[in-house]
């Protein structure tokens, strides 16, 4: 064991990777919570990302003058877009007021409008890219640049997470948004914040992540293999710097990795769920992710990302409409009943869920009936976790082509997500190759009016 020629990798490889996750434990090593800036509001994030990128006049943004003016490109309709487009098209979905606070919700969303009070609607937001790529990157990581941690990578670091036996952040996709892994890496903060991918479109646990039994090997087996690979990554540690990141990272996440064989059998395990509940969500990948995503909550996961299906099913450049109302009819019956659950169990007030995509679409056409990228407004919401239920902050301008009032930069999103949780978005740094780094960069406000 103590022969220098002994090559590390060679005895890994040798003995199978029993633990099945080796090439991933670095993505799931749970750390101990650490001290917020401030009390807390929520403990948790729920991030339903619609990628591909929703219309807001469509759901929270009522335009009248798109009919008024439908066809036509006044003063207002003509920012540059990525692609060629015509005259404003109307959005044909009736609006209505709903709950105490009369919140404006579009009849494509019955379900959640039963919801407005607890909704906070940010009607400004916008971006900087018209491009879904760079957009994505901005909105999970904060910049434009690749190798830069995700936003739940930073919730990680900064809080840590309550539960030893799972992941920190997790991310759900029945398949591969645009730019795929990037956007939950953790960068250069330590190993143990990478979020971990999950395939759902498989609820068999065994299927969705088949690298955590090993198919020959007892528990009693795959623990004395896993006593073996520890000693010898200890000895590679005493050979190196004992303060490496990286392998101290992999030493502590094969552990969690080997707990986690039953806490995720569990956790991922919908089925387990009363008929009852899973009838309350509905039918489909993204019912099913919220209800996970609601069992991964209640078990201490720090932040779960949601996205909704595979590349980019909100990228309506053709037949917007008709597009639109099958997706509304997909994300409104999960999303009232993960936040009906949510609060039946008590669990709303401290879990921030967060809606919206990486950027909106145009009140102008595109090829007739559809509607091209829109970085310069575009619409998210917030429920619970401490946001302002009943709430529409910020305004766009007529045709809600502009954040006109009120404007909200990711980085104002970003910064209050972070205040939602305890945590000072200026405070929330790491120091990396001579500077300090932050999920904010040197941007970001919190806005009262959002945050309770």
């Amino acid at each position: 064991m103590d022969d220098p020629l002994l090559n590390r990798r060679d005895w890994i490889h040798r003995f199978g990777g029993g633990m099945g996750a080796l090439g991933l434990a670095s993505a799931m090593q749970a750390s101990q919570p650490t001290l917020s800036h401030f009390a807390p509001k929520a403990k948790r994030v729920i991030h339903l990302f619609m990628n591909g990128g929703p219309f807001g006049p469509d759901f929270f943004d009522p335009k009248p003058a798109l009919t008024r003016f439908a066809g036509q490109r006044p003063d207002g309709a003509d920012l540059r877009t990525e692609r060629p487009t015509g005259g404003l098209l109307a959005s044909p979905y009736a609006y209505r007021q709903h709950g105490k606070s009369g919140l404006p919700i579009s009849e494509l969303l019955p379900k959640l409008a039963a919801h407005a009070d607890d909704l906070c609607v940010l009607r400004s937001c916008h971006t900087d890219n018209p491009n879904h790529g760079p957009a994505l990157l901005l909105m999970n990581n904060g910049t434009m640049t690749e190798r830069v941690p995700s936003m739940g990578s930073w919730l990680s670091y900064g809080l840590g997470n309550e539960n030893e036996n799972l992941p920190s952040f997790v991310v759900l996709c029945p398949g591969k948004p645009v730019r795929f892994s990037v956007l939950w890496t953790s960068a250069f903060l330590p190993a143990k914040h990478q979020g971990l991918y999950i395939n759902h479109s498989n609820l068999d646990p065994s299927q969705m992540i088949p690298w955590l039994h090993h198919p020959k090997l007892a528990a009693e087996q795959q623990r004395r293999q896993l006593d073996l690979t520890q000693r010898l990554n200890a000895m590679h540690l005493r050979s190196r710097d004992p303060s490496d990141v990286a392998l101290n990272g992999r030493i502590a996440a094969m552990e969690t990795a080997f707990r986690m064989q039953g806490a995720a059998t569990d956790a991922f395990d919908i089925q387990r769920e009363p008929q009852s509940v899973r009838d309350a969500y509905g039918k489909g990948h993204f019912a099913n992710g919220c209800l996970m995503s609601r069992r991964l909550a209640e078990r201490g996961v720090r932040f779960i990302q949601l996205y909704y299906g595979n590349g980019q099913p909100w990228d309506t450049h053709s037949n917007h409409d008709n597009s639109t109302r099958r997706l509304a009819a997909d994300i409104d019956q999960p999303i009232a009943a993960l936040l009906s659950d949510l609060k039946q169990r008590g669990m709303l007030e401290e879990t921030l869920v967060v809606w919206g995509g990486e950027f909106g679409r145009t009140p102008v056409s595109e090829n007739g009936n559809g509607r091209d990228h829109n970085p310069h407004g575009f619409c998210m919401f917030f429920a619970g976790g401490g946001a302002r239920g009943g709430t529409a902050y910020g305004q766009s301008d007529d045709f809600g082509f502009r954040a006109a009032q009120d404007k909200m930069h990711v980085h104002d999103v970003h910064a209050s997500i972070l205040h939602l949780l305890g945590l000072d978005h200026e405070r929330l740094t790491y120091r990396y190759a001579g500077r300090d780094y932050r999920l904010t960069d040197v941007h970001g406000r919190v806005p009262k009016a959002i945050v309770g």
